[in-house]
């Protein structure tokens, strides 16, 4: 079963465990936490301290995109008992696979996120390390735009490099993702489809969940 990752850039901040709760009731499998700093994307939304408050709050996993610059500088700030993924952008990392290592040091799931313009080639040296891949069907920065279409081939490839090379990582789209465009996403590969708008968006967020899981 393909999993759903409601991401709360799309939700009420200023409510975040209530907004939190509602995805839980709904039957959500994560809560997609999109930190971006303001230098690597164009937008500000918040960092270790609101995560960490978030813990307990919610008896959902917690899958922690990090759209910065540096990462390795801030990644063990996102650490709780609920952290299950961390993943950063090959974009912004000098050195990747020595911050995977220093994810999974710490105890996390480590994965990397490509953007539309990066290649699926760009993570063919790490794959093997990877607990996921992440594919920006939108570029980063923003909530609510439009899905670009090129990443269905994306995740097509990543998944026969998996099945070819026998590895494990799940793969993760993360960008335009809704009632539409869902099944295909199954249908290529994807193992969890990251939504904000398409679920915060609607009156009746665990409706909404319900739907997704339903064409899934």
């Amino acid at each position: 079963m393909v999993k759903l990752a409601p991401s709360v850039l799309s939700a009420d901040l200023s409510r975040l465990a209530d907004q939190a709760a509602l995805i839980e009731q709904g039957g959500a499998d994560f809560v997609h936490l999109d930190v971006m700093d303001g230098a690597f994307v164009p937008n500000i939304t918040f960092g270790g301290p609101v995560v960490r408050s978030l813990a307990g709050k919610t008896k959902l996993p917690f899958d922690v995109h990090l759209m910065i610059e540096h990462p390795e500088l801030r990644i063990p700030d996102f650490v709780t008992p609920q952290t299950e993924y961390i993943c950063v952008h090959q974009e912004a990392c000098v050195h990747l696979h020595r911050v995977i290592q220093q994810i999974k040091a710490l105890g996390i799931k480590a994965g990397a996120a490509i953007n539309p313009a990066t290649p699926v080639s760009a993570l063919e040296p790490i794959l093997g390390d990877l607990d996921m891949v992440l594919v920006m069907s939108v570029n980063p920065g923003f909530g609510g735009q439009k899905f670009i279409p090129s990443a269905m081939i994306k995740v097509s490839e990543l998944d026969e490099l998996r099945k070819s090379e026998e590895l494990s990582f799940v793969i993760e789209v993360d960008g335009g993702v809704d009632l539409t465009n869902a099944p295909a996403l199954k249908a290529v590969g994807a193992d969890i489809l990251v939504a904000g708008s398409a679920v915060f968006g609607a009156p009746d967020v665990p409706a909404r969940i319900k739907e997704f899981k339903a064409v899934l």
